[in-house]
């Protein structure tokens, strides 16, 4: 097999791992966890498995600042991010929360258009403006023909933004330093955020069955540490526009496992809007220099 098709197929593991993400948090709280505790779970693990994985292939650990600008990164943003999306998803279907999530790639060309790090062309205007009128369908048409929460979608557009911050502020800090090690600073960071709340609060309750703790399980090793790892191994491989394209198949997947397995779907018109969202991802990238939506965050 060739490294190109080995960093395909790499690529896409990782996108199934996230894409999965909001199918197994509902399947969590369908076996009684709470937001708290999947937060808790899933960072706590995920912290132990890229260590594990720093330890194993000797990746070097940013040192001083940089070390502490990560942790900190970690447990405001990364933390934030994951709340409010893990919030949308007990409040709405798990494929239009994955939808909305997808916002962030566009999100971060704007403003990285704002900031001046990108140059607005006829040729990134028209995805743009695409991708915004796919997500006018798919809150105008209604979630599978029912009322929409709109608390559910402020908090998936919450969590886009916030990841459009986090994504932003982490392309500064993170050109030089290994994805691995990065990763497992921000999960440690985001761990001790949780933990800390969830202490505070007295909203752990860890009332979870056996099935629920299988699925933090897979959450947090299958979907997070493996993707991660598989999305920047194939990243080396095939590079990151390549890389953003195949990446498209997240919210993809979402759709797919949600209808199959939640008994969730979307309206014609929905799909047509989600279509029209995912078309404009792969347009912004075709364009090498549109690659920061997704080679820059070292965890997703």
């Amino acid at each position: 097999m060739s490294a190109h098709r080995r960093g395909i197929l790499l690529c896409l593991a990782s996108a199934a791992g996230f894409g999965s993400m909001a199918i197994l948090a509902s399947a969590a709280y369908d076996a009684g966890a709470t937001i708290p505790d999947l937060l808790v779970v899933r960072f706590l693990l995920a912290a132990v498995g890229f260590w594990a994985l720093v330890r194993l292939t000797r990746a070097a650990v940013p040192a001083g600042l940089l070390s502490r600008k990560m942790l900190a990164l970690g447990a405001i943003g990364y933390s934030a991010q994951a709340a409010l999306f893990f919030a949308a998803v007990s409040r709405l279907d798990a494929a239009l929360a994955a939808l909305l999530l997808y916002l962030y790639p566009f999100l971060v060309f704007a403003i990285s258009v704002a900031l001046g790090r990108e140059r607005l062309t006829t040729r990134r205007v028209i995805p743009l403006v695409a991708a915004g009128a796919g997500v006018m369908l798919v809150l105008g048409a209604g979630a599978g023909g029912s009322e929409i929460d709109l608390l559910g979608v402020a908090c998936a557009i919450g969590a886009a933004l916030v990841y459009t911050g986090y994504i932003l502020v982490a392309d500064g800090l993170v050109a030089d330093s290994d994805p691995l090690a990065v990763s497992a600073l921000a999960m440690t960071g985001a761990a001790a955020t949780c933990v800390a709340a969830g202490l505070a609060t007295g909203s752990l309750s860890f009332e979870i069955a056996p099935s629920g703790w299988l699925w933090l399980l897979i959450l947090a090793l299958g979907s997070t540490v493996v993707g991660v790892a598989a999305f920047f191994s194939g990243l080396r491989l095939v590079g990151p526009s390549t890389a953003a394209i195949v990446s498209t198949a997240e919210p993809v997947v979402t759709v797919a496992l949600a209808f199959a397995l939640l008994g969730e779907h979307l309206t014609g018109t929905q799909l047509a809007g989600g279509a029209a969202v995912l078309a404009s991802v792969v347009l912004l990238q075709r364009s090498p220099a549109v690659s920061v939506a997704f080679d820059a965050s070292p965890a997703h």
